[in-house]
This record gives structure tokens, C-alpha cells and sequence, in this order.
């Protein structure tokens, strides 16, 4: 395979480890610098240069995208995907996760632990905020913050509001978080490569750092991570459509409780910790997932007039309860189920001898019109009452 790994390091230990194991197993790869690159679009014809010149045509691309260059980075990628060339992770996966508000958004949806965040402009609503999370201390963070930076500790409600007032007059997003006191300034860093977390790693703070970022001189450990974890991690990543990621997460006395999402993972510091071959296992999942390509699958399916994809909770009073697929007669409706969701079980491409059960919920593509009957008629509120109350004392 020709392999480009778009990189403004050639000499950072990520892009070159990965630079080296994909010449071990005897491809061609070139480093490419993200900013030198030109998009051209015309009719038909997405094309790019590089260093005013043409480029050939590359079977696979790694992005090692900046955060200070994830629009024109992502641009570059996407521009990749229409070109033909398979992409580890796609611009629209690089761009959610890089949004740590919309990242949070999409996981929040799940039942997965997240931390209780909030996000506010208006003066008025800060201290309730900062209340609603039971008050100091607080974690705050820039939305746009990357290894540690922009990440402040408020052991005080009025310099919690002191702090997001200022950041707010210079335009700065910020979000509040509530701290979580018994992670005792530890993280996990969960590597997943597709479907699997291939190795991890714990992270502890430096002194009375409470950041365990290596970048802020925290140190690492391998871990062994309980099936919790795992889920946890290789969720996150599949909600937020990456295939490699590091999921950063802390550990709650409820289980663990993620933090962020990384679509760019540095590899120093978890082959340190682990003596793993992650460079190797990431090479070797982008030669197993190259033929099947970045495939929008939504995107191809409702290209069709009159067919979409949707999904419904099986009622107790459902007729379908009980009955298998084949006599549910959702295929004489034209619908194809596509996918069950039973508790935490994900059954993907159901055999028509699946009995159907009350709770299941069914993702299903088929005639609008006819899933449209499945449809509640409004969608169900999903907000929940707050588990904390304000404290008047602080």
C-alpha cells in the first residue's frame, strides 16, 4: 500500500513509529505535511496538491491532525475520503471529537458515565452552574484546550466565577465541570483500535498537580482494565464514529467516568508504559479495514427518495412481542432490521428466527411512510431531574 501520514512532525516519536512500522510490513509510506497541502474542487473531480504539485493517488491516509489546524486539517482529510483513499479516522469524526461540547453532547445521550458539565454565556446563569454541580470545587476547561492546557482547578465558588467571567470577556468558550474528588488525580488512557482496546494506561499527577496529562510531567503505569472499562472506552469511540482514539477516563465510585476523546493519541507514552506494539496493531487494523473503505452508511441509504433509517422502542403492548422477525411483518412492509438494541447487547443484522421482545429497540431502513406508523408522534423528553441540590452555603 502507498500510505500518507499527514503529519507537521516528521520527527515526533508518533509519526515516526508509525512511519516505521508500516515500512516493516513492507509498505510505501511518505509524511506529509497537512499545511502544504491545496484543495481544488470541480465537478466530478476533488483533487489536491502538495507543495504546488500533484499527488499520487494513496490507498490509506493516517491523520496526525494539530489541534491548533482541525478545520484545515480536517478539510485536507475529507478531501482524501472523496479522492478514494481510505482514511483511519474521517474529518467529520476528527471535527466531533475535537468539539469538546459537541463530543460530550453526542456520549450524553448514552449510558455510558460522563462528568456533569455545564456550558453558559450569561453572567446570571454561572453561579447556577457552578450549584448545580454541588458547588466548588470545579474543574474548568477552554473548549479548544488540548494536553492539560487551558484546564484550571476553582477550589471556590467566587473564584470559579471569577475565572469563567474573565475567560468569557476575552471570548473564550469555557466548560464547568464538577471534580472528581477520589480519581485522587489519576486518569485512565484507554487506546482502542477498532472494536477493542489493544492497551492502557494509568496516569497520575505530578506533586499537587491535579492534571495527570504526561505533557504536565504525570507519570504512567500499565493497567489491566475491568470489562467496564473497556466497554466504556470502545463505546465512546464507536458513538463518536472513530476507530482509533484514546479515551480518557477517570475512575469514579460509581465506575468510570470519561473525560475526552482523543482522534489523534500520542503513542510515546502508552508503548512506554505497555512495551506494546501499538504503531504495529494500528497499521495492521487500517490493511484489514482498507477494502470496505470510509463508508457513510446513513449518507448511501437515504439517497434513496422515500426510504430512510430510523429506530423505535418495542412496546409491551406491541404485537410484535413474542414473534419472530420473519412474523412481525415488518418485511412485508418493506422494513429491514437492521439492528437490536437489548439492554446493553447490541445484535447486529438480526436472522429473521430473532424472537423480538418488549424493551427491544429496533434500527430499522425501510418505507418512510410505513416506519413512520412504529414512530412515537412527538419525541419523549429525556431530561432528567438534577441528583444535586444547590448548596446554600456556597
Amino acid at each position: 500500500m502507498h500510505i500518507a501520514i499527514l503529519s507537521r512532525g516528521p520527527r515526533l516519536y508518533s509519526t515516526v513509529r508509525l512511519k516505521q512500522a508500516a515500512a516493516e510490513r513492507g509498505h510505501k509510506v511518505k509524511v506529509l505535511d497537512t499545511l502544504k497541502f491545496a484543495l481544488y474542487l470541480e465537478q466530478g473531480g476533488p483533487d489536491l496538491t502538495y507543495a504546488g504539485r500533484r499527488i499520487r493517488h494513496y490507498d490509506a491516509v493516517i491523520p496526525r491532525i494539530g489541534n491548533s489546524i482541525t478545520s484545515f486539517g480536517s478539510s485536507v482529510v475529507r478531501q482524501f475520503e472523496q479522492m478514494g483513499s481510505y482514511c483511519v479516522n474521517t474529518a467529520s469524526a476528527i471535527l466531533a471529537s475535537r468539539d469538546k461540547l459537541a463530543a460530550l453532547q453526542a456520549l450524553s445521550r448514552h449510558d455510558l458515565g460522563i462528568a456533569h458539565t455545564a456550558f453558559v454565556r450569561s453572567p446570571k446563569d454561572i453561579l447556577h452552574a457552578i450549584h448545580s454541580m454541588g458547588g466548588a470545587p470545579v474543574v474548568i476547561k477552554l473548549l479548544s484546550g488540548t494536553q492539560g492546557i487551558g484546564v484550571i482547578l476553582a477550589e471556590s465558588n467566587k473564584v470559579a466565577e471569577a475565572i469563567i467571567e474573565t475567560l468569557s470577556s476575552v471570548k473564550q468558550d469555557v466548560l464547568v465541570q464538577n471534580f472528581v474528588s477520589e480519581s485522587k488525580g489519576r486518569d485512565i488512557r484507554a487506546f482502542v483500535i477498532g472494536d477493542k482496546v489493544v492497551a492502557a494506561m494509568r496516569r497520575t499527577a505530578a506533586g499537587q498537580e491535579f492534571r495527570s496529562n504526561v505533557h504536565r510531567g504525570g507519570t504512567t503505569q500499565v493497567v489491566q482494565l475491568d470489562p467496564e472499562y473497556e466497554r466504556t472506552a470502545v463505546r465512546a469511540a464507536q458513538i463518536l464514529n472513530l476507530n482509533v482514539a484514546g479515551v480518557d477516563m477517570l475512575e469514579g465510585k460509581d465506575g468510570p467516568v470519561i473525560m475526552e476523546v482523543n482522534s489523534s493519541p500520542g503513542l510515546e507514552g502508552i508503548e512506554a508504559a505497555t512495551g506494546m506494539d501499538i504503531a504495529g496493531e494500528l497499521i495492521r487494523f487500517m490493511e484489514d479495514q482498507i477494502q470496505f473503505g470510509n463508508f457513510d452508511v446513513r449518507e448511501r441509504l437515504t439517497l434513496t427518495r422515500g426510504y430512510t433509517i430510523s429506530e423505535f422502542t418495542v412496546q409491551p403492548h406491541s404485537d410484535m412481542v413474542g414473534r419472530t422477525i420473519s412474523e412481525s411483518g415488518l418485511r412485508e412492509l418493506d422494513i429491514v432490521v437492521l439492528r437490536i438494541v437489548r439492554g446493553g447487547e447490541q445484535i447486529a443484522n438480526p436472522r429473521f428466527d430473532r424472537e423480538i421482545m418488549a424493551g427491544d429497540v429496533l434500527m430499522c431502513y425501510g418505507n418512510m411512510n410505513a416506519l413512520r406508523a412504529f414512530l412515537p408522534e412527538h419525541a419523549h423528553s429525556r431530561r432528567k431531574k438534577s441528583r444535586r441540590k444547590p448548596n446554600p452555603k456556597n
